[in-house]
């Protein structure tokens, strides 16, 4: 499947799972589809025949908030079927509002911010002292980057020089009610990371080719990476993007069928 597809896919599912269970967080969904697209597309990434294999490359959702993006990403792949999905939201569903390490292909729990990233980096250097050198990846939001946990991993990743530890930021620059500008600003961003020894670009992201471009590059570099992602909240859907209520509202009836049509979904 192409990744543009399956971003879209993914999108159409996250707001079907978000409308059934009345959830929220579909802004935070719609923002990082892009990426899991182009991650997921790719034929040996959460390769369902190797789902058991300790040294494959590895996905933690930090913002665990935006889980159904991830949970669609995974169905996918093949991980449980559309029924067992469907019940996201549910009391004693393993489908949780928010990651949930009980959901096969999902590496951790979270939810509580500035949690994924130091497991992490311990999970790197782990892979770097067996010699086996698998990716672990770390999707982020921008506004969690005002959690101090996530600023002593990133030192630690410089100091054991993981340049096997991808990091990307979902830059939306809105969270929770406000955006991140009049919260706590976390500009400049990427001069940050560079300071802390950092390999770190800054691109849109929700253009494929720029992202797959920008991911490949990385890779020649020998330091750990962030790839921030200027993103737009809830995007896809005209109504939510750039709009802050989207953070906890779920779309009713007629807001879920106007957001398919805009995706071009009967």
């Amino acid at each position: 499947m192409k990744s543009e597809l399956y971003s879209k896919k993914i999108r159409e599912i996250s707001l079907k799972l978000v409308h059934k269970a009345k959830a929220s967080h579909i802004g935070s969904a719609l923002s990082i589809a892009d990426l899991l697209g182009v991650l997921f597309s790719k034929e040996d990434f959460y390769n369902f025949s190797k789902k058991e294999d300790p040294y494959r490359d590895k996905l933690l959702l930090s913002k665990g908030h935006a889980c159904v993006a991830l949970y669609s990403a995974l169905y996918f792949k093949g991980y449980f079927s559309y029924e067992e999905l469907f019940t996201y939201g549910e009391d004693n569903s393993k489908f949780m509002n928010h990651a949930s390490h009980h959901v096969p292909g999902v590496e951790f729990s979270t939810g509580a911010l500035g949690h994924a990233l130091p497991v992490a980096a311990g999970k790197a250097l782990a892979s770097k002292l067996t010699k086996k050198n698998n990716k672990i990846y770390v999707l982020l939001s921008d506004g969690e980057l005002q959690e101090g946990s996530n600023w002593e991993a990133i030192m630690f990743a410089n100091h054991y020089r993981l340049d096997n530890l991808t990091i990307f930021i979902d830059n939306n620059n809105l969270q929770s009610l406000t955006t991140v500008e009049d919260t706590i600003s976390l500009d400049p961003l990427d001069e940050k990371f560079k300071s802390f020894g950092w390999y770190c670009k800054s691109i849109i992201g929700h253009d494929h080719d720029l992202i797959k471009k920008t991911l490949n590059d990385s890779m020649q570099s020998t330091l750990p990476k962030a790839i921030i992602l200027k993103t737009i909240k809830g995007k896809g859907v005209s109504y939510m993007e750039n709009n802050v209520d989207w953070h906890y509202r779920s779309p009713s009836k007629e807001e879920l069928k106007v957001a398919l049509e805009e995706l071009g979904i009967k």
